[in-house]
């Protein structure tokens, strides 16, 4: 048997076009970006990046001034909102709904830092009391970045509560 033999062709192909998706989604957003930092005549470095099957799109300034703080708003709410524009745009263009994740700044890189240690506190917490622990609210992305955190560490978490106020409760394992 040959090496050739062993290759799937029609998997290997469904990969090509799903990761050409991927890059056409960035592409749309990136492009729709750039057009709203004109518009806003702020300057900005776009970069995407593919992990996961997942596009990640981050806007960076060279100097670490603040120009591009008012596009990530209190708590990253303008970042969020900018962030479901930008999909809607990828929406509007592809057809196919996204799921990419927009960082303007660093934001989102320093707030799963945060949320790292947030979930590594309460870890401890739990681990030295046994009591449950809840977190403050938090967006979806953000659960998942801490559920992550949860589950690296043995212990089990749940979110509970509804919207604005879904946040995350962690506990030991049941045996």
């Amino acid at each position: 048997m040959t090496a050739t033999e062993n290759i799937d062709i029609p998997e290997l192909e469904n990969q090509i076009e799903d990761d050409q998706e991927v890059l056409d989604e960035g592409d749309v957003a990136a492009d729709y970006l750039e057009e709203l930092l004109d518009i806003a005549d702020l300057d900005g470095d776009i970069d995407i990046e593919i992990r996961g099957g997942r596009t990640y799109i981050s806007i960076l300034t060279e100097d670490d001034d603040a120009s591009l703080e008012s596009l990530v708003g209190k708590d990253g709410e303008v970042l969020d909102a900018l962030q479901e524009l930008t999909r809607l745009a990828v929406l509007t263009a592809t057809g196919e709904r996204s799921r990419l994740i927009l960082d303007i700044g660093g934001y989102r890189a320093d707030r799963a830092e945060q949320l790292r240690k947030i979930a590594e506190d309460a870890v401890a917490t739990v681990r030295e009391t046994g009591e449950k622990v809840h977190l403050d609210p938090m967006s979806a992305y953000e659960r998942k970045l801490v559920h992550d955190v949860i589950a690296d560490a043995g212990l089990h978490s749940e979110s509970e509560g509804e919207s604005t106020r879904r946040h995350i409760v962690i506990s030991v394992l049941d045996s």
